[in-house]
């Protein structure tokens, strides 16, 4: 384990155990006084951190994932094959995968694993995203909280049309809507039709899933 410096205190951090590429939530330790992340502390700490692992900051919590496996790279690659003729022909703008930071506000930095940004959205001095039109997560049960209930209502307060919160170990997906309350959950047919599009996405989400087996681990990253 290794001993990363964050502002004033420290945070024992060091290579997250592998378990199955489980999530971990982070916060300060006990032995200093509780408080929040600060974005500068939060950069000063990834910047310091093995560079395949994600961070994100959101209401000053931090959660770090270690490297993707292959079972949730396997969903997410057969998403982008899937999205990224549909987002092409119908010049949705760009599709974008983890790590690529999104910073809607100060103190807010997420990396949602498949993102679609707005044409004219991307700036090409900056690498980091303001605006989204779909956000999707492959989540486990250990990142469950930390998507559904920490990030999902920031994605709604943004004004993300779509946030699908892909839940491979119950062959599901929660399709969230901006006023939404609570999700469609969604285990056949997805439909998408965003506003610019002559015809609507339409995902098999039984066939997505047909490949993936639940009983194997944890397939988020």
């Amino acid at each position: 384990m290794t001993l990363v410096t964050v502002g004033s205190g420290s945070v024992r951090h060091g290579h997250l155990p592998i378990q199955s590429g489980a999530e971990h939530i982070m916060s300060m330790p006990a032995y200093l006084a509780p408080r929040r992340w600060t974005e500068e502390e939060f950069y000063s700490a990834r910047d310091a951190a093995p560079a395949s692992e994600r961070w994100e900051l959101v209401d000053g919590e931090v959660l770090v994932t270690p490297g993707a496996n292959w079972g949730h790279q396997d969903i997410v690659v057969q998403l982008l094959v899937l999205l990224a003729p549909y987002v092409r022909q119908h010049s949705l703008g760009v599709l974008l995968t983890a790590p690529c930071d999104v910073r809607f506000e100060p103190g807010l930095v997420v990396q949602p694993d498949i993102s679609v940004v707005p044409a004219g959205h991307l700036r090409a001095k900056s690498d980091t995203v303001t605006k989204l039109t779909l956000a999707v997560e492959v989540i486990s049960p250990s990142s469950a909280r930390f998507d559904r209930v920490i990030k999902r209502p920031r994605y709604q307060q943004h004004g993300v049309s779509e946030y699908w919160i892909v839940d491979v170990e119950s062959r599901i997906i929660e399709r969230w809507q901006p006023d939404d309350a609570r999700p469609a959950i969604i285990a056949d047919r997805l439909t998408w039709h965003p506003a610019k599009a002559t015809e609507p996405f339409v995902l098999d989400v039984a066939a997505l899933f047909g490949d993936a087996s639940p009983t194997d681990g944890d397939l988020s990253s």
